[in-house]
């Protein structure tokens, strides 16, 4: 057997091994806390958070009157751009494996591209994964600082929050307990 070809099926096979687990780690959670933080009074905030959740389709699921956190809830539905993208990526490695185990299996070559009707499993796998339903907690806090600052605690998927953030046009405090 010839070295390159070897060398060039186990840098398939490992290429092909990180493309299993990124199309895995493409429904998982990334749920994030951050602190931000405004000048304007918790009385103007308290309406303009609850009107960005809900043209965002989110709707108030629970209020613990003790904590004084707000759940947000909504359904999260799966991009048909990222399940596209994740298909064609899967046939892309599919066929550059089936191409290099053609290579080192002559007698076998074109059984070998029967690996390219496992990519939509891949688009499939995404679609049932990322359509889910989120929420987002906030605690809204106002500091006895001269001028008082608003705080809102927030934990929610990362991705949620960075658009939050810019939406609102909120300060990010460093400083998270």
């Amino acid at each position: 057997m010839n070295t390159v070809l070897t060398s060039t099926f186990i840098l398939t096979l490992l290429l092909a091994v990180g493309l299993f687990f990124f199309i895995r780690a493409s429904t998982k959670d990334r749920i994030e806390q951050m602190v931000l933080e405004t000048n304007e009074s918790e009385a103007a905030l308290l309406p303009r958070l609850e009107a960005y959740f809900t043209d965002r389709a989110y709707r108030i699921a629970a209020v613990d009157r003790d904590t004084e956190i707000v759940t947000f809830e909504g359904v999260v539905r799966p991009s048909v751009f990222l399940t596209a993208l994740l298909t064609a990526l899967a046939a892309i490695g599919a066929l550059s494996l089936s191409l290099v185990l053609s290579m080192l299996l002559p007698d076998f070559g074109k059984l070998f591209l029967l690996l390219l009707l496992f990519a939509p499993v891949a688009g499939w796998f995404y679609w049932q994964g990322s359509a889910r339903t989120e929420q987002v907690r906030l605690k809204v806090e106002v500091s006895e600082a001269t001028p008082p600052l608003t705080s809102i605690k927030i934990s929610g998927h990362r991705d949620e929050l960075a658009v939050f953030q810019s939406a609102l046009k909120l300060s990010v405090r460093e400083d998270i307990e």
